[in-house]
């Protein structure tokens, strides 16, 4: 899987030269994180793309502020205050990353982003209302054309914020609320004042959840109402780059988080066998990669490659 046609040399099956890229992939992916950590809270950023150091950045920021101004109750404050808030902000925002699972998906959330931008300069592929999403809201089915009008307005405003560098709380996964939430209560201290109003901010995050499902969620639904017929979705042109996304992490059983990674360059065995396990045919992979990695060449025998020795590799090299 490279620049040019790889042509296995003597015994080498398609296999082992898919075993080799994963686990090269996987040196990536144990080494990225600490990595990312050092270059985003570093003024020295070259050897990362400055675009998405940025992002990390701003939405670390974003979710420091909007947590500090629901602290203090969002109440006015004098200039010493105003000070002592800014130290307050730079200390939840150095606390937030040094949560790995946090950093880990914001750095996902920007690479979407990312992928979601190329893919509308170079194919003029909207953002929000892909091939798929139009077909869905056109659906006969009522709950099926409800789902698919609210995964639109969700996908409109995540699409928004990400403009912004922004990210909403509450549209975080729920595991990682709790561990916002946890860290906020560790920073204000035991039996402090502050502490009724972690229980506030906690008790109007899973009200928020209750009422609204999050952007993830709706996906994730939406493809699940479709049945049979989501594997459509495993086309990234038709699907749009959320949904894609969403139908390969539930086809491959992989964590979408994983699955945004699992895009770049250096995780092409990755995404070649995930879009397998998830049921795609050679031909549709090699589709995928026409659009994501034109460079690329599958191996030769990928095509014999089936899907469940796809998922067991899978399996074996994930991180």
């Amino acid at each position: 899987m490279t620049d040019q046609a790889v042509h296995p040399a003597g015994g080498n099956t398609v296999e082992s030269v898919l075993r080799d890229e994963l686990a090269q992939g996987d040196t990536v992916a144990d080494t990225f994180l600490p990595v990312l950590r050092h270059l985003v809270s570093a003024d020295d950023s070259s050897l990362f793309s400055e675009e998405v150091l940025a992002r990390l950045r701003a939405m670390v920021s974003d979710l420091s502020s909007a947590l500090l101004e629901a602290l203090v109750d969002g109440g006015e404050t004098d200039s010493v205050a105003s000070a002592a808030l800014l130290g307050e902000l730079d200390v939840l925002s150095r606390a937030l990353l040094d949560e790995p699972a946090l950093l880990r998906h914001l750095h996902a959330l920007a690479l979407e982003w990312q992928l979601t931008e190329r893919l509308q300069a170079r194919l003029a592929l909207d953002p929000v209302v892909s091939p798929l999403v139009q077909q869905l809201i056109a659906s006969a089915d009522a709950d099926t054309q409800r789902d698919a009008m609210a995964f639109l307005a969700a996908q409109a405003r995540w699409c928004q914020t990400q403009r912004r560098m922004q990210v909403a709380l509450g549209e975080l996964p729920g595991p990682l609320v709790d561990g916002v939430i946890a860290l906020l209560r560790r920073l204000v201290g035991e039996g402090t004042a502050l502490q009724a109003r972690v229980d506030r901010i906690e008790g109007n995050l899973d009200a928020g959840r209750r009422e609204r499902e999050s952007r993830l969620e709706l996906g994730a639904r939406l493809l699940q109402r479709m049945g049979s017929g989501s594997g459509e979705a495993l086309s990234l042109t038709h699907a749009g780059t959320a949904l894609f996304l969403t139908a390969l992490a539930l086809g491959s059983a992989l964590d979408r988080d994983m699955v945004i990674f699992s895009t770049h360059e250096t995780q092409i065995a990755r995404l070649a066998l995930a879009l397998r396990a998830a049921g795609a045919r050679p031909s549709m992979v090699e589709e995928q990669f026409l659009v994501l990695h034109p460079q690329i060449t599958l191996p030769p025998g990928f095509e014999r490659l089936d899907s469940t020795l796809a998922a067991q590799m899978l399996v074996a090299g994930t991180v």
